[in-house]
């Protein structure tokens, strides 16, 4: 198959084919996570203050300290989570992993040594497993939110790295629980 510019596109990742991929609707309002370590955070704010017109029809989420500044500085509703080092980008990891977050704005430092670094890795990697786009910096972040995709649906597409791709859906479980003689949970005494 050849691309717009004549290119040869490469196969899909271990042969799979683009149908065999799980697809992903991003809905028009967007489901934005926005993190930004200690020295960014100042840089973030005055990044959202710039784009407020495009953000406001989206949701945001934050980690605390993160979303407590947009909301005072900016006045928009934030959904907060933990701070980051107490498991904040951990929580918006998860989220992103049962399809609960559609971007992920992320300022963060390269050279500031963080206690925390294999969360902040562990939330890269489930954004790029998920396919979930990724701005680190401000130049990524302006070319994403100013995309036209930004103000239409989108379906993402997710590779089939196994046969638990997609969100998780609740199952119920085989064992019915422990019932007291009033038929209420058994109490432990």
């Amino acid at each position: 198959m050849e691309g717009v510019l004549g290119q040869k596109w490469k196969p899909w990742p271990r042969g799979a084919s683009v149908e065999t991929y799980n697809r992903v609707r991003m809905g028009r309002e967007k489901r934005i996570a926005c993190i930004a370590h200690d020295n960014k955070k100042a840089d973030l704010v005055d990044w959202m203050r710039f784009n407020r017109g495009s953000l406001e029809r989206h949701r945001l989420y934050a980690t605390r300290t993160t979303g407590r500044m947009i909301s005072e500085e900016l006045g928009l509703p934030v959904t907060t989570f933990h701070s980051g080092p107490l498991g904040g980008d951990l929580e918006i990891g998860a989220r992103i992993s049962r399809g609960g977050i559609d971007f992920l704005i992320f300022f963060w430092d390269p050279l500031e040594p963080l206690p925390h670094d294999p969360d902040v890795r562990a939330l890269l990697r489930v954004a790029v497993v998920w396919n979930v786009p990724v701005a680190c910096n401000r130049a990524s972040a302006d070319f994403m939110v100013s995309s036209p995709l930004m103000r239409e649906s989108y379906e993402r597409l997710i590779p089939p790295y196994s046969a638990d791709t997609g969100p998780p859906a609740e199952t119920p479980s085989p064992r019915q629980p422990a019932q007291g003689p009033d038929g209420g949970p058994e109490v432990a005494k």
